[in-house]
């Protein structure tokens, strides 16, 4: 029986002690680049769950599909930081890539739980339409929720996708 570091017991074991140089830069502009692309198609896709939809403009309604995607990014790149500094070690995405993938789409969906509640029930910044499903106590949409879900996981899986498959 082999016995491991509790570091190294995170999804899949590495199996060479060094990594290929630029292995972590290389996934990080995957994630971030997926990221990006997923958060774009998301926000068009959704736009007819918020009022602007039907009250914007055509500029309005691009600039705030534009506008929200930048946020998503900051807020993509800000959680993976933060994962990175709880839970990553030099050798990621090789080892602690779930821990770092986990704290990641939670931090970007508790901020998401958060700005949502903040700016639809406090602000009012900007308002969802009829056909937005919401969470009952804090009236969250569930889009931007499941946006925060299936987005990260996407861009992690993305970003891992040509590690994953390597033996070395």
């Amino acid at each position: 029986m082999e016995v491991r570091r509790a570091e190294e017991e995170d999804c899949a074991p590495a199996t060479d002690p060094t990594p290929p140089a630029g292995d972590g830069l290389s996934a990080l502009r995957r994630y971030l680049m997926a990221s990006l692309l997923g958060n774009l198609v998301w926000e068009f896709a959704q736009l007819p769950l918020y009022t602007v939809w039907q009250e914007g403009s055509p500029r309005e309604v691009a600039f705030a599909a534009i506008h929200c995607t930048g946020g998503d990014v900051l807020i993509a790149s800000g959680s993976l930081l933060g994962a990175f500094m709880l839970a990553g070690n030099r050798r990621w995405p090789h080892e602690r890539f779930c821990s770092v993938a986990s704290i990641t789409i939670l931090a970007g969906l508790g901020y998401t739980v958060f700005s949502e509640w903040l700016n639809t029930e406090i602000r009012g910044s900007w308002a969802y339409s009829e056909w937005m499903p919401t969470l009952p106590l804090i009236g969250a949409g569930l889009s931007p929720l499941a946006q925060w879900i299936a987005v990260p996981f996407a861009s992690l899986w993305w970003a891992r996708r040509p590690f994953a498959a390597d033996p070395t």
